[in-house]
């Protein structure tokens, strides 16, 4: 696609990469990008071509986070500033990016080299799984430009690594290296940089290539132990454990099992067909 675009998709054996394309700024969020993400993270919610989705930059960087050059242009333009409660609707619009990323019914990936900062970290706490190569560096950063932080991170930070560690990254803001984000969990994994694509690629195919009904009621059901009781969790993995054991996802699988096979679950044709663009 063409390179000026600030948000390219492609869908390939079921997965949609979603990749930031600012490189010369380290991928920081724009107007345009933010509608563009939001958009593709909608579609793919519903379209059962899609799997999984990896979120990735471009470059040498997963997102900066906001684009300051942008805040400093804006606070000198001359114009009186929309009211406050227009720009916190406005803001709240865009942080349904990280809602999409967090509750659809697919299982989300980042996918990190370099810099993953402010709402950049954000957007990739959201994500199931987070996967990076040595070159990862994560920060909070909000303290360091005057900002509380956005988009979600005080509710995944702390679920993640804890509340004491969360508020330290928070109030501190220190640069964590690959290392040590995986040692906090912030990462899943770190791979060399020559392996980082096709490592990710291979874990995403597998959950693209697997029991879509069984994995989107699966993340749902983690996703409700973060705010329910356990009696309401109960209920909820009830219902939804014997509506997939009616399914022929589970037949086919209990099929595998005793003939000693892989399994082989339903999938759309245009998943079957490979890539795609968006």
């Amino acid at each position: 696609m063409a390179h000026e675009q600030e948000l390219i998709t492609q869908v390939e054996a079921g997965v949609l990469w979603l990749t930031l394309n600012r490189p010369e700024r380290r991928n920081a969020l724009s107007p345009t990008l933010y509608e563009a993400l939001l958009e593709s993270l909608a579609c793919a919610a519903s379209d059962a071509a899609v799997g999984a989705v990896v979120l990735t930059g471009a470059g040498a960087s997963f997102c900066a986070g906001g684009d300051l050059a942008r805040m400093n242009r804006q606070s000198q333009a001359q114009a009186a500033p929309a009211a406050p409660a227009e720009r916190v609707g406005a803001m709240r619009q865009r942080t349904r990016i990280v809602e999409c990323l967090h509750g659809m019914p697919k299982p989300t990936i980042a996918m990190i080299r370099g810099a993953a900062v402010g709402a950049g970290l954000s957007l990739a706490l959201a994500c199931d799984l987070r996967y990076g190569d040595s070159s990862a560096k994560l920060r909070t950063g909000f303290a360091n430009v005057g900002l509380p932080g956005d988009f979600g991170g005080h509710y995944f930070l702390p679920r993640i690594v804890g509340p004491a560690k969360a508020r330290e990254l928070y109030l501190r803001s220190p640069m964590l290296s690959a290392a040590q984000a995986l040692n906090l969990g912030l990462l899943n994994e770190v791979f060399s940089p020559e392996q980082l694509e096709s490592e990710v690629a291979g874990i995403a195919r597998a959950l693209a290539s697997g029991p879509q009904p069984a994995i989107a009621h699966t993340k749902a059901n983690l996703n409700d132990a973060l705010v329910l009781e356990l009696a309401e969790v109960l209920d909820r993995e009830c219902a939804r454990h014997v509506e997939c054991a009616d399914s022929p996802d589970h037949k086919e699988a209990v099929r595998a099992f005793m003939e000693k096979r892989a399994p082989v679950f339903q999938r759309p044709p245009a998943a079957i067909a490979g890539g795609r663009k968006h």
